[in-house]
């Protein structure tokens, strides 16, 4: 049975962080759909630049300074929203992912989650986490099993390792998931994979161990316009709950890691591979039947 839609026009929604390319993205998707969008970002009028679709009601939007540190800029953002769309960005004071970011991200978590708490007219919030909150375990290698959404990153081992980017998506989104509970917040998780894009390049703090996930079939990208229609999807599904872990492709075979490489590395050369080594293909052993599932009927229900 496809999702029932919400009635968009009665219906205003915050995007937080707006001023990345997934946040965005989902301010322009959602404008298009007729919601009302309290965009909120760090980089203030970003969102509104951003918009390239002239048949969008630019009226609806409503631009947000907003600091995930500053809980009434929260606060003022979310007032009147029935939902939240939140995705982390990095501050632009600290933007590379080390051994402090788990800190930031878990404080900017909790401190949007208490937000959200406190907003009367919030229903729902969907909380943007990542595939390497799921990945990283000791077993990850020897398990028969394949991961889904009850899978845990082990943060020992992200430290260890100094998976940063597994450390501090694990540690927000449990943070996330237990001021939920406590709270009784409706939140539903969409763990991602390598968003692919224009800004995507080797300094992506999601690609520390590709080796380890190429070779254990874990390796797995989202494209930008599935990612959004993915969020959406799970926001209009009242039947939707918990953690989806959502991807669109999966890295497993050599040829494909060696188009990614070029995407990262322009000019890259590819190095010959004999007949077997191409037609190797490694088995997948992550699953997002979760999310396709809502997916269908949403694709359904968007092509009546």
């Amino acid at each position: 049975m496809a999702p029932a839609m919400i009635d968009p026009p009665s219906n205003t929604v915050c995007v937080m962080d707006a001023s990345g390319g997934l946040g965005s993205g989902l301010v322009e998707r959602l404008l298009r759909r007729g919601y009302t969008v309290h965009a909120a970002g760090q980089k203030q009028g970003e969102s509104r630049s951003m918009i390239s679709d002239p048949s969008v009601d630019k009226r609806k939007l409503k631009i947000f300074s907003s600091d995930p540190f500053d809980y009434q800029s929260i606060i003022d953002a979310l007032k009147g929203c029935s939902g939240l769309f939140y995705t982390f960005e990095p501050p632009e004071d600290q933007p590379n992912y080390d051994e402090y970011m788990a800190e930031v991200e878990v404080r900017a978590a909790h401190n949007v989650l208490e937000a959200c708490a406190q907003t009367d007219t919030i229903d729902k919030v969907i909380f943007t986490s990542s595939v390497t909150a799921v990945i990283w375990r000791d077993d990850h290698a020897s398990s028969d099993t394949d991961f889904n959404e009850t899978h845990w990153s082990n943060v020992n081992l992200c430290r260890k390792f100094k998976l940063w980017h597994g450390l501090s998506k694990t540690l927000a989104e449990k943070a996330a998931w237990a001021l939920a509970m406590d709270r009784g917040v409706n939140m539903v998780s969409i763990n991602a994979g390598l968003l692919l894009g224009p800004d995507l390049s080797l300094a992506n703090p999601f690609l520390k161990g590709a080796a380890e996930m190429y070779e254990d079939g874990l390796f797995v990208t989202v494209d930008i316009d599935y990612l959004i229609d993915a969020h959406i999807c799970v926001f209009e599904d009242v039947s939707s709950y918990g953690r989806h872990l959502c991807f669109n492709r999966a890295i497993n075979r050599q040829q494909d890691a060696v188009k990614l490489a070029q995407m990262l590395a322009p000019g890259t050369a590819s190095t010959p591979q004999s007949y077997d080594q191409d037609r190797e293909i490694i088995q997948q052993r992550i699953s997002n039947k979760k999310m396709n599932k809502l997916m269908v009927d949403f694709e359904r229900a968007e092509s009546v």
